[in-house]
């Protein structure tokens, strides 16, 4: 039998178009031909496609529905009479005429019936560029089931399967024939509460398109794996016979929205160690930033963290596991509810037993994260209220990264996500390894300058004066404050000299610069200056020497202010190397500024320093200072000037109320720089001449 023919079609293909509604969607003209080649039969649709009616076709020749043949080309209709006869079945394609003479391409379909009293031939005529369109479409359509990548489906309106292809088959982890008959939701599963169902239930009931949805599911046949699929539906409306429901595409989108899912967590990390790079470390102080690496992480990276020192016996000795880790909690942080507060912040020293976490995570030197199952409570948390404090705070996990500097264990970063969260990936444990690493690097440089600083605040204080002198008409109230641990300790000094004669010097002055070598210098100045101040009665020429110390000692710039109160005369002679001017505070509440002895600074050299000489009145409070205590950045140093002189101006106190009342009233918050203030109340002897 010819292949053409309907028995031998091929029935193996999954996905059949139905014949009867591709007849309504392609319009069929009948009639038959009798052995002369004459119509014997005429349907409704050939009258619409020929233009005869049925009595003027009725035995009319069936060459007239052809345009006449040319030369010896046989006559259609016969020809279809003859291979029906033949063939049994033929389809062909012929130029065809209508009844008004427009020629049009005709696809015939012949095949003979043999009845009691004739046989005829029937012919099935449809317009050629009908039939294309609808081969074309069918084409496709098989063409798109059995090869397209992307799921197609079509459902029943009571959503059940009709149709699909492999594709979604495969997504679904099942064969087309285990999808047929069953509905949506018992193959792909979802967590949403039934709004995917909705979602499709209005696509069928009230013909609104979904397109691009992205769902999470898991196919009947892959119940372990999850999936992202986007979604596309639209109503199929019954339209030709067709059964009405849903049809809809879906294409797996699980790979993509992982790999946008890493890319966002992967910004994600970027952005927090760009944050790290730009908040931790602007200080150089060890609380803060370790304080610093705690915001940071809290709540971007973790619900809780914890930032400890080690508390090392021996920095430079090899770490005995054997041996308890004693550490310094000295920064922390959560989100988290009670008692999770209480966890972080309720201890300052810590010991962790041998053989804990930390002390694998100290061993190795590198991040670890772990659950917090009863293991590591065991291992790590001595006391019991600890433990069960760490069990009921809510975090299910940690993640421990030390923080190396000089290729040692300084301290310990802790990182915790409660259950809430996912939990730390590897890509988490570099992160959290990279921020400890930077973290650790400025912990130690603030360490670092940290004992610098008291080494130089300890030389400072220690080079100050213990014991100044003291004289029956002198009463001297004293104050150093050195600047902000971000500012390091500067020069500043001053001191109370005896000298013969019921006179005493007071100097006061400051160094630039700041740390040790400031300190340093200072002592230097001032040990040289008391010395100086034994032999030598003229503060210029005092000034004078000390210049040549400060250039023989390599000191470039200091300022310093020498003053001497002669008891038996009521004088002061004074003398200034760029200082700031004393103050004298009369007893009427009146204060002079001394501003004719500002000389050059120390260490300048080749310029003369002048003595200026001033009564003081008996009772007067003579004021010394540094600039510490007057000038702070963007602020001019009169207006200082003034604020102390008002200050200095109040009622009457005594000399340390006076003293205390002037530095905190004056003093800015925080420190910029050292400041040194030497108040004297100064009287006559009984041999001044005032005093006879």
């Amino acid at each position: 039998m010819p292949a053409d023919q309907p028995g031998n079609e091929d029935t193996s293909r999954t996905v059949r178009s139905e014949h009867g509604t591709l007849l309504e969607q392609v319009a069929v003209a009948v009639f038959g031909l009798d052995e002369s080649h004459r119509i014997r039969w005429w349907g409704p649709g050939a009258q619409a496609l020929f233009g005869y009616d049925t009595g003027s076709a009725l035995a009319r020749p069936g060459a007239a529905l052809f345009p006449a043949a040319d030369g010896d080309l046989p006559d259609p209709a016969a020809l279809l009479v003859e291979q029906s006869r033949a063939r049994g079945y033929w389809r062909v394609r012929l130029p065809a005429r209508h009844r008004d003479g427009t020629v049009f391409d005709c696809g015939f379909r012949v095949f003979p019936v043999t009845g009691p009293d004739e046989s005829v031939v029937m012919a099935l005529a449809s317009r050629g560029s009908e039939l294309d369109r609808v081969k074309t479409n069918l084409a496709f359509l098989d063409a798109l089931f059995e090869t397209c990548p992307i799921g197609l489906v079509m459902l029943d309106q009571d959503l059940r399967f009709l149709h699909l292809n492999q594709a979604l088959a495969d997504m679904d982890g099942l064969t087309i024939e285990e999808h047929l008959g069953r509905r949506l939701d018992d193959v792909m599963i979802t967590s949403d509460g039934g709004e995917f169902m909705r979602m499709v239930r209005g696509v069928a009931t009230q013909g609104r398109p979904v397109v691009g949805s992205l769902v999470g599911m898991r196919g009947a046949g892959h119940p372990d794996r999850d999936q992202v699929r986007s979604v596309s539906l639209f109503p199929l409306s019954g339209a030709a016979g067709s059964r009405p429901g849903v049809g809809g595409l879906l294409l797996d989108m699980t790979d993509r929205e992982e790999a946008v899912v890493e890319a966002t967590a992967a910004r994600q990390r970027l952005d927090l160690l760009d944050r790290a790079s730009r908040s931790i470390g602007n200080t150089l102080d060890v609380m803060v930033t370790a304080r610093e690496l705690v915001d940071v992480a809290v709540p971007a990276f973790s619900d809780a963290s914890v930032v400890e020192l080690v508390q090392w016996r021996d920095e430079h000795a090899d770490f005995d596991p054997s041996l308890p880790l004693d550490t310094r909690r000295i920064a922390w942080g959560t989100t988290l509810p009670p008692p999770a507060p209480e966890l972080v912040g309720g201890l300052e020293r810590v010991s962790y037993p041998p053989g804990s976490t930390v002390h694998q995570m100290v061993r190795t030197g590198r991040p670890v994260s772990v659950p917090v199952d009863d293991e590591f409570v065991s291992r790590t948390v001595v006391r019991r209220s600890r433990a069960r404090l760490l069990v009921e705070s809510g975090l299910s996990r940690i993640l421990l990264a030390p923080l190396i500097a000089r290729g040692t264990v300084q301290g310990i970063a802790m990182f915790g996500r409660s259950a809430a969260r996912p939990a730390f990936t590897d890509e988490d444990t570099a992160l959290a390894g990279e921020l400890a690493s930077r973290a650790a690097l400025c912990l130690d440089n603030a360490r670092l300058y940290s004992r610098v600083q008291d080494i130089a605040l300890t030389l400072q204080r220690a080079l100050l004066p213990t014991a100044p002198g003291t004289s029956p008409y002198v009463d001297v109230a004293h104050r150093y404050v050195p600047g902000s641990r971000a500012t390091e300790v500067g020069g500043d000094w001053y001191d109370v000299i005896n000298q013969p004669g019921n006179r005493v010097a007071l100097v006061v002055g400051d160094v630039m610069g700041h740390g040790v070598p400031a300190a340093a210098a200072m002592g230097r100045l001032r040990i040289t200056a008391k010395a100086l101040a034994r032999h030598v009665r003229e503060p210029a020429v005092l000034l004078a020497e000390l210049d040549a110390c400060a250039q023989e000692a390599g000191i470039e710039l200091a300022t310093c202010l020498y003053l001497v109160y002669d008891a038996d005369t009521g004088h002061a002679r004074i003398a200034g190397a760029g200082h700031p001017p004393p103050m004298v505070v009369r007893p009427d509440g009146t204060v002079d500024v001394v501003d004719e002895v500002l000389g050059v600074p120390l260490g300048v050299g080749g310029h003369a320093f002048g003595t200026t000489d001033i009564e003081v009145p008996d009772g007067s409070v003579l004021a010394l200072y540094t600039d510490g205590l007057v000038e702070t950045r963007g602020q001019d140093i009169d207006v200082g000037l003034a604020a102390l002189r008002t200050e200095l101006g109040r009622a009457p106190m005594p000399l340390e109320a006076m003293a205390d009342h002037v530095i905190d009233d004056l003093l800015p918050d925080p420190l910029s720089d050292d400041t040194v203030l030497v108040l004297a109340r100064v009287r006559r002897s009984e041999r001044s001449p005032g005093m006879g």
